[in-house]
């Protein structure tokens, strides 16, 4: 399931730090594993919800945290619960190690259904951090960064090394920390995402054409472009979240 287990005790100790975690906090762990991160977190003094989707692991994992009258297991599918219910309250913080190939859609699952959630402390494929974390002008930048700028912080906190976790990835990883926060632009975020989805679809091509394959004329794409103090011949991977939602207001903001 595209899992790779923590298997360092003392890397635990230290996420558990990062993440700022202590006694009184509630935290969820999504892709529990066999316990390594979900034992130091509750060594903390916190109260741990630690969600596991196979079943055989989670058996494992209930014998590791038998132990531990903090830690509640729940075997579940981390896309499919209902996180109203189960963050009862707030508020609540995020320590993961997440699974690779569901990593993304779990973030933002969460970022969107479980607004009890203030911070996250997340472990993800170091290729998948990079995007999350990029800013424009660089290689990794691309619509999953607007996306994620649009909801949350960011901050890069450490690269760490296949060697932690068995069985052993091919490339590294990254932890990262996540700040929910209101989008800090008024836009839409349908018209604006409709805008950055296009803009990154062909990279080597210009915002003028992007908005002209979503329906403007070339005179109308220079003019909104112009509107927010762009070049035409200016490239999506230029652009931060204010030029965007800038220009998708420009170009669509009257009709949506």
């Amino acid at each position: 399931m595209g899992q790779h287990f923590l298997a360092d005790p003392n890397l635990a100790r230290r996420i558990a730090g990062l993440a700022g975690v202590g006694p009184g906090d509630r935290v969820l762990e999504v892709g529990a594993g066999f316990g390594s991160l979900t034992v130091a977190l509750a060594a903390t003094g916190a109260d741990v919800l630690a969600v596991e989707l196979d079943r055989g692991v989670a058996a494992a994992l209930r014998e590791v945290v038998a132990p531990l009258d903090r830690v509640r297991v729940l075997e579940a599918d981390a896309l499919r619960v209902d996180w109203g219910t189960e963050l009862r309250g707030s508020p609540w913080k995020m320590a993961s190690n997440l699974p690779y190939n569901v990593a993304v859609p779990i973030l933002f699952t969460l970022l969107e259904a479980a607004p009890a959630i203030t911070d996250y402390t997340v472990m993800v494929q170091r290729e998948v951090g990079d995007r999350l974390a990029a800013w424009p002008t660089t290689q990794a930048y691309g619509a999953l960064s607007v996306r994620l700028a649009y909801r949350a912080q960011v901050t890069m906190l450490r690269r760490v090394p296949p060697a932690v976790f068995w069985p052993e990835p091919r490339v590294d990883s990254v932890l990262l920390r996540i700040t929910p926060r209101e989008p800090p632009v008024p836009t839409p975020r349908d018209l604006l995402f409709r805008v950055v989805e296009e803009g990154f679809a062909q990279r080597r091509k210009t915002m003028r054409n992007a908005l002209v394959r979503l329906g403007l004329s070339p005179a109308q794409a220079v003019a909104a472009l112009e509107r927010c103090g762009l070049d035409p011949s200016v490239r999506a991977e230029s652009l931060g979240l204010p030029e965007f939602a800038c220009l998708a207001l420009a170009a669509f903001g009257a009709d949506g």
